[in-house]
């Protein structure tokens, strides 16, 4: 597939894959039928439209996706739509596990990715939860508390930092691998950067 409207990380994408190579071809074909922007980010083939992320595709393990960034604003009528995992607020994928799947899903998909553009198009936003919403573990508030620095760095962090590291700090059942956890990344934290950088 060479035209002007493919880019060419996508291309070294789909030529490095091993497992879902048909898949991603296909699925790019699909996508890009919808007068979509094919620009690579995150590491995957990732579908615009004026600058605004309206669907990405990605591959697992198991499966591969479609992942609508605004997923949760769909109507769904055939109940397609899998949230990734529960702290997932906005994004939403359809998963296939092989070419076929989605040759017969072909005209849902398109229906889905029109639907989300006509969402962009809207101006249509996803409600996030605040960060406030989410519990600050005790071993965590105890040095925030602590150490005003800690505190300062952590609220000059964006959100999506914030609440990564909130979720992260608070999963562990025993309070001593929440401490240990805080205590491993405090000095990300004072260096302004989030869990993952």
């Amino acid at each position: 597939m060479t035209n002007s409207r493919t880019n060419p990380k996508v291309d070294e994408f789909i030529k490095k894959s091993k497992k879902w190579k048909e898949a991603y071809e296909k699925l790019r074909q699909i996508v890009l039928d919808c007068e979509l922007t094919e620009e690579f980010k995150w590491m995957h083939p990732c579908y615009t439209l004026e600058n605004k992320n309206i669907v990405i595709i990605h591959g697992f393990k198991e499966y591969c996706a479609l992942l609508f960034h605004k997923g949760v604003l769909l109507k769904d009528p055939e109940r397609i739509l899998i949230q990734q995992t529960e702290n997932v607020q906005a994004g939403r994928q359809i998963r296939f596990t092989t070419v076929q799947e989605i040759i017969e899903m072909e005209a849902t998909l398109k229906a889905y990715i029109h639907e989300a553009i006509e969402v962009e198009k809207a101006g249509l936003e996803v409600e996030y939860k605040k960060n406030s919403e989410y519990p600050i573990p005790e071993e965590f508030q105890n040095k925030l508390d602590e150490i005003p620095a800690l505190k300062t760095a952590f609220e000059a962090l964006t959100p999506g930092r914030q609440r990564a590291y909130l979720l992260y700090f608070a999963s562990p059942k025993q309070s001593k691998t929440r401490e240990s956890r805080v205590e491993k990344y405090m000095p990300l934290i004072l260096e302004g950067k989030g869990l993952n950088d």
